[in-house]
């Protein structure tokens, strides 16, 4: 996360605590790995605040790859299978389930692909001004096409998805992950990631809301 330690602590917590809350307005099972995902952001960006600890205290070193790979694992590897797979099991629509399904198995291709950079690229985490930049030597012919697949597994589902205010959500994520290229090329991980936890708040709405009809329909029916 850009700022600083306190902001990615801060920033967790507030954001894991709005996540804990989102879960509490499930009243479908099938909407328990979409209400989820503000929680796993704050855990996220927990993680990088002990990042930012370590970068700044050498002393602590030993630790700075076990942190490093935690908070990748989740940025690279996790999102492109949680996002369609979240938005998989709330959708009702068959043709709809296709589509998804269709992204699903992308997005568990692009992870193992991520995985095997992990496993055979160095990374090193820098502090540059008031943003981590995590440097590697992934072969430039396949980063953006890597990054397209990413961008599409991660905010496609939400324009597939037929859940009232999904679309929303793609529109802010698309247009977060937009400035973020523009103003803060070389911190796309760190950055993207943080805009990606505030924008995640309003799943917290979206389930709000469908709790809303939900009692209103039970109203009507009884």
């Amino acid at each position: 996360m850009c700022f600083s330690m306190e902001a990615s602590f801060a920033g967790g917590i507030i954001i894991g605590g709005i996540g804990v809350a989102t879960i509490c307005k499930v009243h479908k099972p099938s909407q328990i790995v979409f209400a989820s995902i503000p929680l796993f952001f704050g855990f996220q960006q927990i993680i990088e605040g002990c990042m930012w600890f370590i970068l700044q205290h050498p002393s602590y070193e030993q630790y700075q790859k076990p942190i490093m790979y935690a908070y990748l694992i989740m940025a690279q590897v996790f999102w492109p299978i949680m996002i369609p797979l979240a938005v998989l099991t709330m959708e009702e629509n068959k043709k709809r389930k296709k589509v998804l399904w269709g992204l699903l198995g992308i997005g568990l291709i692009l992870s193992v692909y991520y995985i095997a950079c992990l496993v055979f690229i160095n990374v090193t985490p820098k502090i540059g001004g008031y943003h981590i930049e995590y440097l590697d030597a992934t072969p430039k012919p396949a980063e953006i096409p890597a990054f397209l697949l990413y961008l599409a597994t991660s905010i496609t589902p939400l324009f597939v998805s037929s859940i009232k205010r999904t679309h929303l959500l793609g529109i802010l994520m698309a247009l977060s992950c937009l400035v973020t290229i523009i103003f803060f090329t070389h911190y796309l991980t760190s950055v993207w990631c943080f805009f990606a936890a505030i924008i995640s708040i309003i799943i917290f709405w979206i389930l709000l809301d469908a709790k809303r009809m939900h009692v209103l329909i039970n109203k009507k029916v009884y």
